[in-house]
């Protein structure tokens, strides 16, 4: 089965999607045979390339309420052990982050890019680092065990920059407009940070559907728990 979630560095509820979604699969009983492959999507798509605080962003973006959308997802992040810090967190672009995700795909292979991609959100949340920054993002690489000269002229050029384009095209096409989207065997997608709960009966359900498993009896999940926000379908 493979799974490919659209989301972006910058995206609070994405750190906690892959937190939840990763429970769910650690309990999974067909998790050795599920590819998970992380897609590009940016938010802010025109965000400048030089950094500024999050909260004065987030502030002039959606005014006074700002202060109360970090302090919620604070609190739904360390349940799931997740150190959000906004008040050193960047606003910063995230396309450089991307490109460095889709190296590390293709180069070191799936494993690789999802460590790649949770040091990325703790880099931004919780250290209060530029993931904009060219400099930061090859020490990211480095300390999940690529190259670092591969990475610094991977990062000085323009290579991977219209395959990560082509990427962002496709979730448009595709009709993703919030993130993250879960989007299981290019057929059915989960949006948001759902439960882990709601993630295993859409992994159960998926693999019934698809063949990959048979399910104990009477532990098949319903289609209204699976899709109860009416966004399984791409």
């Amino acid at each position: 089965m493979k799974v490919e979630i659209y989301s972006d560095i910058a995206c609070p509820w994405c750190y906690i999607g892959k937190r939840r979604f990763e429970q769910a699969l650690d309990r999974f009983p067909g998790k050795d045979g599920v590819e998970v492959v992380y897609r590009p999507y940016q938010l802010v798509p025109d965000a400048p390339e030089q950094a500024s605080p999050h909260r004065a962003w987030l502030a002039e973006r959606y005014g006074p309420q700002s202060v109360a959308m970090d302090a919620r997802v604070t609190e739904l992040g360390a349940a799931e052990g997740i150190a959000y810090d906004f008040d050193a967190a960047l606003h910063a672009n995230t396309f450089l982050g991307h490109r460095l995700l889709h190296l590390a795909e293709t180069e070191y292979g799936a494993a690789v890019q999802a460590d790649v991609k949770e040091r990325l959100l703790k880099a931004h949340f919780s250290d209060g680092v530029d993931v904009g920054d060219r400099t930061a993002l090859t020490a990211i690489a480095v300390a999940a065990g690529m190259d670092g000269e591969r990475v610094t002229g991977y990062l000085a050029g323009e290579e991977g920059a219209d395959e990560v384009r082509d990427q962002l095209d496709r979730a448009r096409s595709l009709g993703i407009t919030a993130v993250p989207t879960f989007v299981f065997e290019g057929r059915w997608a989960v949006q948001g940070g759902q439960e882990a709960d709601t993630f295993l009966r859409v992994l159960q359900q998926v693999a019934e559907e698809t063949g990959a498993l048979v399910p104990a009896p009477g532990t098949g999940p319903d289609d209204s728990a699976a899709c109860a926000d009416g966004s399984c379908a791409v």
